[in-house]
């Protein structure tokens, strides 16, 4: 009797291991050391509920907020340094974010059974996007970069004629995201202005819910994931989260990811190494638990929908999700191979149809090469003032640490021959794009963003012990803070390293309303550069036009004023040219005008006959020209 009671409740308790296993980790429990069948690492205890430990986890990321965010909120604007906002961030707000990263590898650490609750896990993360891609909203309530403003003016013009016509420019071409912002800004009700101000944070958030789904596809670490969406965090120097279709797609593109190592993977992805019995055995698989038919059929619909939209609001984003999955189905890892083919059909429909207006304009592989893409996204960039060009390295810098880190992950999971072979193909064919278009100097940008959550799944092996339930020791804890303090350091001097120019004041957004106010419908307003805080409310009114683009880069007076000048003069509602603050930062950072050829150009302007000033402030001035 006492035999055959024990060997019952010896079976009840393994069966409430396998039953915690699956529901901490939401994978089947592995049956032996070879089935691991695509997870990287096993699955951890269950979290359980809120600890004594976690409630000073979560004050201290509440500390953590208040100093970042009283500390920047006492920034003023104009920022006068080269290195930007990283030169004039008082000590509190370095001190809340050194205290952020410290309390997160404490939480990481957790216990012997695993990090802290999912709840102050989420606040800490949440604090980290708050703090990293929310530091402009405290400093000035106007939104950063002028492209949020145009994308502003895009929406609206949709939204006021209810027509798209792709002959107006590229935007118009691919109109899904336009047409979405417009629908919420008039649905909701909600500011424009502040929509754009806060679009970083929220575009982050939503990147991160996608990266997390992805992440947990492949991993039941609980370490591992949250560590994963630190490091997103913390390497995403790309600025590419502001209002804009990039955001939106690259969201999207994350999601269909999710759903190609999800619910549509065909076998585990394991790579073991490249003897031929080893490459058979990972080429043909083994089975792992089936997903119903149905979910994998409903996955396909949603995957082949997020495709649509994609195509339909970006240019590149549609590229990078085609090579993706292509790479996904060499690989052998996807359920059906059709989904890249038809991928391509819909993409190579839109561009002949709704974008062949942009097409016919700008041929495929215009201006493809190698010689080409460097010049434009190396060469080109790494010049201009001292602290400029140490900005554009230190980007360079943090993109060389991550990939460092996800190259020796990869080393390393290889000798243990637990190797993913799609986080690898993930990660590194983004940089096929690079030689094909030069995407006005970022494509190397955009490769990076598009590369960076593979980066860091494959940069988090490195930073964590292999057994993922076992408590984190004191050489692994320190080196995480470490590392997360030296990443916070780059990301801050990458990610706002063009504060000079790329914050506006309201001196700046105060001109820009009057010319737009005092230009007849059809007149030319011309600025020295970009950034310039326009077209959100008047995008098909007025024909704006910058220097830089009309002079080719020359700001001799002798050569430029002529060109912009009798440029206004021949449009039929004349012209206003818009001098301020920002652009000649601009031009000064980038090295290309300095303040005497700034100066010299206004002199030759005010020097002209009919030329006359019709408004001026601490930070701008603008002139009417004569009409013809």
């Amino acid at each position: 009797m006492r035999t055959k009671m024990t060997r019952s409740a010896g079976s009840a308790f393994a069966r409430l291991r396998g039953t915690r296993a699956q529901d901490g980790g939401r994978v089947p429990a592995p049956q032996s050391g070879d089935a691991i069948a695509g997870a990287v690492d096993a699955p951890g205890r269950d979290e359980g509920g809120v600890r004594p430990r976690d409630l000073g986890f979560a004050l201290a990321g509440a500390v953590s907020l208040v100093l970042t965010a009283g500390a920047a909120s006492t920034v003023s604007v104009p920022v006068t340094s080269d290195l930007g906002l990283v030169a004039v961030l008082p000590y509190p707000y370095w001190v809340g974010l050194a205290l952020l990263n410290i309390t997160f590898v404490m939480a990481l650490r957790g216990g012997a059974g695993g990090p802290a609750s999912r709840p102050v896990m989420l606040w800490l993360l949440a604090v980290l996007v708050v703090e990293l891609f929310g530091t402009a909203a405290f400093v000035t309530d106007i939104p950063r970069g002028e492209v949020a403003f145009r994308h502003l003016g895009i929406a609206d013009a949709l939204s006021g004629t209810r027509v798209i016509d792709p002959d107006i420019d590229a935007y118009f071409n691919w109109p899904g995201f336009f047409a979405l912002l417009a629908t919420v800004i008039k649905a909701t009700g909600l500011e424009p202005v502040s929509i754009a101000l806060w679009a970083p944070v929220l575009d982050v958030g939503l990147w991160l819910a996608a990266l997390g789904v992805l992440t947990r596809s492949l991993t039941a670490d609980r370490r591992r994931l949250w560590l994963v969406l630190w490091l997103f965090c913390l390497g995403n120097w790309q600025d590419q989260d502001y209002l804009s279709p990039q955001a939106f797609a690259f969201f999207l593109y994350l999601v269909v990811i999710a759903l190609l190592v999800g619910p549509l993977a065909a076998h585990p992805g394991t790579f073991r190494g490249f003897r031929p019995s080893e490459l058979a055995v990972w080429w043909r698989g083994r089975s792992p638990r089936e997903n119903r038919p149905e979910h994998r059929v409903a996955a396909f619909v949603v995957a082949l929908l997020l495709v649509t939209v994609i195509s339909a609001s970006h240019q590149l984003t549609p590229f990078m999700m085609l090579i993706a999955m292509t790479a996904v189905s060499l690989s052998g890892r996807l359920w059906t191979s059709r989904l890249p083919l038809i991928t391509a059909v819909v993409l190579a429909l839109w561009l002949v149809y709704p974008a062949s207006a942009y097409l016919i304009g700008h041929p495929p592989l215009e201006d493809a090469g190698f010689q080409g893409a460097i010049a434009a996204n190396v060469v080109n960039r790494v010049t201009g003032t001292p602290g400029h060009s140490l900005v554009v390295k230190v980007r360079m810098i943090l993109t060389l640490v991550l990939w460092a880190l996800a190259a020796a992950g990869a080393v390393r999971d290889w000798r243990r021959k637990r190797l993913d072979i799609r986080l690898v193909l993930l990660a590194v064919t983004p940089l096929l794009l690079f030689p094909m278009q030069s995407y006005g100097g970022e494509m190397l940008i955009r490769v990076s963003l598009f590369a960076l959550p593979f980066i860091a799944l494959q940069a988090s092996v490195v930073l964590l012990p292999r057994d993922g339930g076992t408590r984190l020791r004191f050489p692994a804890v320190m080196g995480l803070i470490t590392t997360f303090l030296l990443l916070s350091v780059l990301i801050e001097t990458s990610r706002f390293g063009n504060t000079k120019f790329d914050i506006f004041t309201d001196s700046e957004t105060a001109a820009v309303a009057e010319v737009e106010r005092l230009a007849p419908h059809g007149a030319a307003i011309i600025s020295a550069a970009h950034p310039t805080p326009w077209r959100s409310d008047a995008y098909l009114e007025h024909r704006y036009r910058t220097m830089d683009e009309l002079c080719r880069r020359d700001f001799a007076a002798a050569t430029c004023g002529p060109i912009f000048y009798n440029y206004a003069r021949h449009n039929p509602a004349g012209g206003f040219v818009l001098l301020m603050r920002s652009t000649e930062a601009s031009l000064e950072l980038q090295g290309q005008s300095t303040p005497g050829n700034y100066a010299e150009l206004e002199d030759w302007l005010k020097a002209q006959d009919g030329v006359e000033l019709v408004f001026s402030n601490a930070d701008a001035r603008i002139y009417r020209l004569p009409t013809p």
